[in-house]
């Protein structure tokens, strides 16, 4: 009888054990359910972004052929009326020769801009380890390339002092931002929607610029990144990429963007000197 009790209970001692065991395991994947939830949100926000300046690239394109077609409407009419009118033949073929120049620079500066940031994009995945991929994200959007780095990767609990973790990390960052020189660099901190107040750290929009400013002093002063080219900038919590109602959503809440811009004066001007239509 005795041995029967100790039997008994020993199996009810290992059915709550499992039981815990299960509300663990349902728990965590309940968490990665919400976590890849919000991850395919995110990307299908980029994916949606990227298809509309797709869309407004074509339209531009569309707009300069338009009025390419026009130019050249209006050169036959010039060659089917020559002795009746003032219009100078020489000066159509001439607008007509500007408007298709127009339009292959177009296409050649927006097929640079892509080709580089592509590049960029691979020499950055390419030198980072497996672990780094982990807590380093690298996208482009709308011709910008964005470098998300994970709060606890960087920086000590609470605080905007940079850890040793970061130190290999942003060595290889700087090296591919000094690769690109004519490249401007925005640091921009970001946090979650949790309150804090530290001597010297009022609340969130004090911690997210203290921290931009400590990874651009470090790409400055310990990798000798032109100081000139960065821009340090804070957040706060008002730029969040996920829900705060949860963990997951709270740590990729907590980031650090490095956002490396391309010159893009070479564009603007193109589409300013624009041919006009006469």
């Amino acid at each position: 009888m005795i041995a029967l009790g100790l039997g008994l209970i020993m199996t009810s001692c290992g059915s709550k054990k499992e039981l815990l065991e299960c509300q663990t395991t349902n728990k965590t994947l309940n968490e990665s359910l919400q976590a890849a939830k919000e991850d395919l949100a995110a990307k299908n926000a980029r994916i949606t972004s990227l298809e509309e300046q797709q869309r407004g690239m074509q339209q531009m394109l569309k707009n300069a052929e338009d009025k390419y077609a026009k130019l050249q409407e209006s050169l036959d009419r010039s060659l089917t009326n020559a002795s009746q009118n003032n219009v100078s033949i020489e000066k159509l073929v001439d607008q007509i020769n500007e408007s298709n120049k127009y339009i292959r620079h177009l296409v050649e500066v927006k097929s640079k801009s892509d080709s580089l940031n592509m590049v960029l994009t691979n020499n950055l995945t390419r030198s980072l380890s497996k672990e780094e991929l982990k807590e380093v994200d690298v996208q482009v959007l709308k011709g910008v390339v964005y470098i998300s780095l994970a709060d606890n990767m960087l920086y000590q609990s609470g605080s905007y002092e940079i850890n040793s973790r970061a130190a290999e990390t942003l060595s290889k960052i700087a090296k591919i931002i000094k690769d690109y020189k004519d490249y401007d660099v925005l640091i921009e901190g970001n946090t979650d929607n949790v309150p804090i107040k530290k001597q010297n750290i009022r609340n969130n929009w004090d911690l997210s610029a203290l921290r931009a400013s400590s990874v651009v002093q470090a790409l400055q002063n310990d990798y000798g990144v032109d100081p000139k080219r960065l821009t340090a900038g804070g957040r706060g919590e008002f730029n969040p990429i996920a829900s705060n109602d949860t963990e997951v959503g709270k740590q990729r809440n907590r980031r650090t963007q490095i956002i490396i811009t391309p010159k893009l004066d070479e564009f603007m001007d193109l589409i300013g000197q624009a041919p006009d239509n006469e």
